[in-house]
């Protein structure tokens, strides 16, 4: 069964709400121009109350390697999520880490670039000019299906995914995770209880 991800987390109560629902894992954004930010004090109070089995991923844009490393055993985080320019070198001296490499895709998959990176995971992203992530926006899903059989990693699927598309992601995709944030919010970081709750129940049961 695929697992899902709720990102954008900026408050305790949708954070229980998610994990009620049946999410997997939630994802906390240290990447102040985004407008999901979280400050690490107060996405460390929030894993504080949160149970073990849920994952608790941080999401970080370019940033300094003592910054991370800081702020990943402040929070107590399980994953680390590079949604940058970060290179294979830099994802490499995260030695007693679990790295998710973000991809973000526009026309191509190019699968020697991502081959270049021995990390946990990789998350495949909609590519945008204007924003990192949280676009709302899908991108062409059998680009990727093609370039799957050689790639030996858990694969989490992002960008554009809602209640109506998922099971048609998941079942072209056949990602180990589907990460979601945008779609289920009522405004930028605060999310709908119902939506989150109908995504969980969709993707995980077919609705």
């Amino acid at each position: 069964m695929v697992k899902v991800k709720i990102c954008g987390i900026t408050n305790l109560e949708d954070a229980l709400n998610a994990v009620e629902a049946g999410c997997d894992g939630l994802g906390f954004v240290f990447y102040r121009k985004s407008p999901r930010y979280i400050s690490p004090g107060k996405a460390g109070s929030i894993i504080k109350n949160l149970p073990s089995s849920v994952m608790k991923i941080g999401v970080f844009v370019n940033a300094q390697e003592k910054t991370i490393k800081k702020i990943a055993e402040f929070c107590n985080l399980d994953l680390l999520q590079f949604h940058g320019n970060e290179s294979p070198e830099f994802c490499a001296r995260f030695k007693t880490c679990k790295i998710i490499k973000v991809f973000r895709i526009e026309n191509k998959v190019d699968l020697e670039d991502i081959k270049r990176y021995k990390v946990f995971a990789y998350l495949f992203d909609t590519f945008s000019k204007s924003s990192i992530g949280g676009t709302g926006r899908k991108f062409n899903w059998k680009r990727l299906k093609s370039k799957l059989p050689v790639i030996n990693k858990p694969i989490f699927l992002s960008g554009g995914l809602n209640r109506n598309n998922v099971l048609e992601a998941i079942r072209l995709v056949s990602p180990d995770w589907v990460d979601v944030s945008s779609s289920l919010e009522i405004k930028p970081g605060i999310k709908d209880r119902v939506k989150v709750k109908k995504f969980i129940e969709t993707a995980k049961n077919g609705g």
